[in-house]
Formats: C-alpha cells, structure tokens, sequence
C-alpha cells in the first residue's frame, strides 16, 4: 500500500481509505448502500488493515450513529494504529441546534462521535457541508478548541464551494487557527467537475483530497451496460441515493473506454477506475465502500500497480464534458497564454497548428 501525506500536513494516509457508510443499514436510505453488523464490519475492517489500509472514514449521521458505534467496535484493540475521519452537519434530531456547524452543534457533536467511536480523539474532522448560517469564524474557532483540548487532530471539510474553503481558509490565517488540511469530494470517471475550480485551489493551497462515490454512485462497476437493465442491488434505484443525473451515452462512452483498458490490463473495470483517480493531481487517498468482503478485496486491487499514460489519455478521453463558464473561457486564456509544443515536421505539424 502507498502512503501519501493529507494535504500540506505531516499526516500519511494510504491511498485507498475505507468508507463506513454501509455499517448498520440503521434506515432506509443507508439500507440501499449496505448493512453490515459488527461481526461484518470486524471482518472487512480485517481485510483493510491486512491490505495496509490504515483510514477508515464514516460520519455521524450514517445510520443516526448507528455506523459510528460499529467501526468504534470493529476497531477495538487497533485503535492507536489506525485513522478515524468522521463528520459533523447533517442533523442529528429535533431541535433548531441539532444541524449545522455552531460552536454549539459541533462541541455537542464532536463529544457524542467520540462516545459512539468508544475513542477519546478524532484524527480528521470534517465539516459535511457549508454551513451558510453560522459565520465562517465561528466555526473555525469552535474546531480550534476542539484541535487545543485535544480531542480532533486535523480539520477538513466536505462538499464546499470553491469560495466557502477559501473563504475558510483565509479567515484561519487571518486568526492563527488550524487549517482545512483536506476537502472530501465527489470525484469519478463520470463527474470531473472537481477539476474545475477546487482542484486548482486544492493544488494552490495545499489541500488533499480524500474521494468519494469513486465509481460514480455505482455506474462504473461493469454491470451499466448498453441494452442492460440496472442491477437488481444498485442506490440507482432510489432517485434521492443516485447523486447527480449523468446522460446515458456518457456513461456508456466511458465504460467502452475502460472496457478496452481493462482487455490491455486485465484488470477489472472497478479498479481502473479508482486507478485513475489515484493519479490526479491532489487526490491524497481514495474511499471505498463495499457490501461484502469479495467487493471489498476487488476494490482494494486498484492499488499496486499504474495505468500508462496512453490509457490515462483514453480515459480522459472518453470521459471528458463541455466546460461550463467560466472555465471553458479560463481554458482557452491559458492556451493562449501557454500553447502546447508543435511537433516538428510532417502531417502532425500541421495538424497541431490548425488545432
């Protein structure tokens, strides 16, 4: 297993994590994702520790904590040895102050996770979403009482704007208070949208990241086919699970690309398409889920060896949308400002000219 530091931090994560999303099953919506018990979820947690895993991410309100109080189980006795992420946002009962990210809500929070966990500290932090309603010092000053009495290590946040972590990232400086070291986000061969606006940002200021949902919410498993119905077990199924609409032919275009790749390789579809994400720019460590341990011991093979870069392009390729603005207009700025080397002589030449 590869090591890579989170972010612009001192802190080493493998570069394939395991997501607890699919401990518990505890309602309907995480039901469609998987619902692992304790012996399960000691058993996968097994396999990942033997792999090198050593990033286990979940959040608090995965199965309303039910996923917290099994990895904290699963992980009991290889604790010291072993990374938690968990989150903070979505809410976690009734009341106006059981949502968000106040002093209030992430004191109160971060103090059940741990309980839940059966850990006295959090490795990584992270925010779950932006919270519009609580001024950005808030916040960031609750999470650097929180990194002070020693309870959380490192902050990160999940699913910002670009200017909601910029934003959060200059106003850490402004005070001295601890920095968003990571930004976990959606990121596939069919949403690159990352690219657009955070990685950059990501690369600026040093901020890794942890993806999410690498296979696309589940399109990129070789089993979303042309002419072929959804598996029987898919979160397609439910609209609200299916994260983002991505056009059919785009899916399809793209899986022909990684079925070609996967006849060169001989690896499995799944696998190259978290290969690569491992070889993006920013990405420090990628989360897998998994149902059972076959997937996961699949899953985990994505690991250990590189696409060339010849497949890398076909990748690319195939999987590449039209800009929105304004970065089709940055795009065509930089070409500009930086156009590619023409080859010398012959039909190529002129070809790159005329492009």
């Amino acid at each position: 297993m590869e090591y890579r530091t989170l972010g612009r931090s001192g802190l080493k994560v493998s570069a394939l994590s395991f997501g607890a999303a699919t401990f518990g099953g505890g309602n309907e919506f995480f039901r469609a994702w998987g619902n692992s018990g304790v012996d399960e979820a000691r058993r996968l947690v097994d396999v990942c520790i033997d792999a090198g895993v050593n990033l286990f991410d979940v959040a608090n309100g995965y199965s309303d904590g039910l996923a917290e109080e099994i990895l904290g189980q699963a992980l009991q006795g290889r604790r010291n040895n072993n990374l938690i992420s968990t989150k903070v946002f979505f809410p976690m009962g009734a009341g106006p102050n059981d949502t968000g990210t106040s002093r209030y809500h992430l004191i109160a929070q971060c103090d059940a996770s741990l309980r839940r966990l059966q850990t006295d500290y959090i490795d990584i932090y992270h925010m779950h979403a932006f919270d519009a309603l609580t001024p950005v010092e808030e916040t960031l000053d609750a999470l650097s009482t929180l990194v002070h009495a020693g309870k959380v290590r490192y902050i990160a946040c999940s699913n910002f704007s670009g200017w909601h972590l910029m934003k959060s990232l200059a106003v850490a400086d402004r005070y001295g208070w601890p920095r968003y070291v990571a930004h976990q986000v959606y990121y596939s061969l069919v949403g690159r949208e990352y690219e657009w606006e955070l990685m950059p940002l990501g690369l600026d200021q040093g901020v890794g990241a942890l993806v999410w949902s690498p296979l696309g919410w589940g399109r990129l498993t070789g089993k979303i086919r042309r002419g072929h119905p959804l598996p029987e077990v898919s979160r397609l199924h439910k609209t609200a699970g299916g994260g983002p609409p991505v056009p059919d032919e785009h899916v399809y275009r793209v899986v022909d690309a990684l079925d070609e790749v996967a006849g060169e390789t001989g690896k499995a579809i799944p696998q190259i398409a978290v290969n690569w994400l491992l070889q993006r720019p920013t990405v420090s460590s990628v989360i897998l889920g998994a149902r059972n341990e076959e997937q996961l011991r699949q899953n985990l093979g994505a690991a250990g060896w590189s696409l060339t870069r010849a497949q890398v392009a076909k990748l690319d390729a195939a999987s590449e949308t039209t800009l929105i603005y304004p970065y089709w207009h940055q795009r065509l700025v930089a070409l500009k400002r930086n156009p590619p080397p023409v080859p010398v002589g012959g039909e190529k030449a002129s070809e790159a000219v005329d492009q």
